[in-house]
């Protein structure tokens, strides 16, 4: 697949999605949107591929949305209607693909809210993060309001996007953000190691923990308990993987 915005790469068992707009420190954009929905989809769709990696090229992994666009939108029904039809968090939140968000340089806005859809986020010791939509009169709009909260919980989510201040790494890996930091130099290592081991496990089994983890967020205590048997049954009773 070839596009404008982004390069995907497939290796072995591995999904390589690259945001690919340096120039503008890979800035989400409404051609970026539409291609990450292509490639998502076909992902889904994708027996082989047993993780997914996301990452940027150049400086950053994603500074936000392209501010340029602002005012050439389409008009908010016409808008609405092509969110719903390419609703590319919902494909990114609930692909039956384990996913990894490597990040480095700047992880701002959108960037940030593309992260937090991922299962693990990795990042570079030196990235800084920022969710700064209210500083433009603006609130976080790519499912921010909602998954940084279930992430750090309420007060922390709030001191991120009602100050729009940076932190760095150090301080993302304690408000509960990060899986790992690590040295700017191992930052490719270490994703190719996670991908790796993400790959090499069982399918369903890794499908089964991702499907529980999710519900726990949204269910009482004693339907996730029920859940979560039905699913460790599921799993006793099935024949091996092959």
């Amino acid at each position: 697949m070839t596009f404008q915005t982004l390069l995907y790469e497939k290796r072995d068992a591995l999904g390589w999605i690259t945001l690919n707009r340096p120039e503008v420190l890979n800035a989400y954009n409404v051609r970026m949107r539409d291609e990450l929905y292509e490639v998502l989809t076909a992902v889904r769709d994708d027996s082989e591929v047993r993780a997914l990696v996301l990452r940027g090229a150049g400086r950053a992994f994603c500074a936000g949305a392209d501010l340029t666009e602002f005012g050439t939108a389409p008009s908010p029904t016409r808008a609405r209607s092509i969110r719903f039809a390419r609703d590319v968090w919902s494909v990114l939140h609930e692909l039956p693909t384990p996913t990894i968000a490597s990040l480095h340089g700047y992880v701002f806005g959108s960037g940030l809210e593309m992260a937090m859809f991922c299962d693990l986020r990795v990042a570079a010791a030196s990235t800084v993060f920022s969710m700064p939509e209210v500083r433009l009169g603006l609130i976080p709009a790519a499912g921010g309001t909602q998954t940084l909260p279930r992430a750090c919980g309420v007060g922390r989510a709030m001191d991120l996007m009602l100050t729009g201040r940076r932190i760095d790494a150090d301080e993302a890996m304690r408000f509960g953000i990060l899986s790992k930091v690590v040295p700017d130099d191992h930052l490719a290592n270490e994703t190719e190691a996670m991908a790796q081991e993400l790959a090499g496990l069982d399918r369903r089994a890794v499908q089964a923990v991702r499907e529980a983890v999710r519900a726990a967020m949204d269910l009482p205590l004693k339907q996730g308990l029920d859940m979560e048997a039905h699913l460790a049954t599921s799993l006793r009773t099935a024949e091996p993987e092959e």
